[in-house]
């Protein structure tokens, strides 16, 4: 019996990340679903993504990717005005510099994102299909 789960992964380090960055790749994101919560320090998307942890290429399911502990976010080659706008993440990489993370979501056509935060506390949940 094939039993269908939703996945919860919470990446701590550069491990944990490059997991979430495996399962994010090649999903789909609309730009008004992409929101920065200034005054939490929460950075968080809703992404439609394959489901590659059970080796299902083919199955998508609809995810939220949160960022805690964001103390800025910069942006580069993307439309916030066009809020209906599809873009595909490649991957999520990571660079310490100093004390700082720059987490940085690396979309199709050059463009990302880049966070900046001195913990690293990032949870991919899976949502019910409805």
């Amino acid at each position: 019996m094939n039993k269908n789960y939703l996945a919860k992964i919470i990446a701590k380090d550069n491990n944990g990340l490059n997991l979430i960055s495996a399962c994010c790749s090649e999903s789909k994101v609309r730009i008004k679903d992409i929101k920065f919560l200034k005054k939490s320090k929460i950075f968080l998307f809703f992404l439609e993504r394959f489901k590659k942890e059970e080796g299902k290429n083919s199955e998508k399911i609809n995810s939220i990717c949160k960022f805690e502990f964001i103390e800025q976010v910069k942006s580069k080659n993307i439309n916030q005005k066009s809020d209906e706008a599809l873009i595909e993440l490649l991957a999520i990489d990571i660079l310490k510099r100093n004390q700082i993370y720059e987490i940085t979501l690396l979309f199709k056509n050059n463009a990302f994102i880049t966070l900046f935060t001195e913990i690293i506390e990032v949870t991919l949940e899976d949502q019910i299909q409805t």
